[in-house]
């Protein structure tokens, strides 16, 4: 795996390659407060597949500090990221795979970009062009305020705990959160915040892996993902067992197994899909 910076909107990008140059490109985006290490368990497999893999860390997350410029929104954070793969020179579509706030820079790429992008992997993150109720936008709209003022020792602490089940994902979310100020994390959660735009009638038209694991209690994603299924038409919806949030990380080896099935199907490495 090798390491590279991108300079760009007054932060210092880092990311990092592995795999052949010209293999189809799969792309993950780690969470609010994670960072690339959240994919550790996956590089090794889809690589081995015969692929390339990009893993990141987003704006004012891991190695990629300062946060830069305000405020933070997932389409400036969906501009980093096509920045990214502008620098690496891949003009052809990729596989973008995002868990939760990862997830939302993935939809607004293919939602602004859709010649980008051949296949969309989501985990844990809610669909941001249906409509949600009011009483919803207002928590949103309220959300940063009340993390502002929570306590910070105790809010990353619930953070570990509410994202993962087993204790070596719990722990590696807890030493991430340490990583962000908690100025950096209210900057970015606000970003969260602002992710939904409900657009009728928007379809997704490529082929789209959702999933989650089976014990997720962050929001509803578990609640809302069936509705979001029934709408794109050319969706893969899977339940992760035995995982929280963070299911890539609480049960690998099935999250890899569903993965590796879904790039098989629709990005296979010989191109033909």
């Amino acid at each position: 795996m090798t390491a590279h910076v991108l300079e760009r909107a007054g932060s210092r990008l880092h990311y990092w390659l592995a795999g052949p140059e010209r293999a189809p490109l799969v792309v993950f985006t780690h969470g609010a407060s994670m960072d690339h290490g959240m994919f550790d368990e996956q590089v090794p497999a889809v690589v081995g597949a015969g692929y390339r893999v990009l893993t990141w860390d987003v704006r004012g997350h891991g190695r990629s500090k300062p946060l830069g410029d305000r405020p933070v929104s997932v389409r400036a954070l969906a501009a980093d990221l096509l920045a990214v793969l502008d620098e690496i020179d891949r003009g052809e579509p990729v596989c973008l795979v995002g868990q939760s706030l990862g997830g939302y820079l993935a939809q607004d790429i293919v939602f602004t970009h859709p010649h980008r992008v051949a296949v969309l992997g989501i985990i844990g993150s809610t669909c941001a062009t249906l409509p949600i109720p009011w009483w919803q936008r207002w928590s949103l709209a309220a959300s940063p305020l009340m993390l502002r003022l929570w306590p910070d020792g105790d809010l990353r602490r619930r953070i570990a705990q509410r994202t993962a089940e087993t204790s070596r994902a719990r722990e590696y979310a807890l030493a991430a959160t340490q990583r962000l100020t908690k100025d950096e994390f209210v900057a970015v959660w606000g970003a969260v915040a602002k992710a939904i735009h409900p657009e009728p009638g928007y379809r997704i038209e490529h082929p789209l892996l959702l999933c989650h694991g089976d014990r997720d209690r962050v929001g509803d994603v578990a609640e809302t993902a069936p509705r979001w299924a029934a709408r794109d038409p050319r969706c893969r919806y899977e339940v992760v067992p035995n995982a929280g949030h963070n299911a890539n990380q609480d049960n690998p080896e099935w999250f890899n197994q569903i993965l590796m099935d879904f790039l098989a199907a629709h990005f296979p490495p010989g191109g033909a899909g």
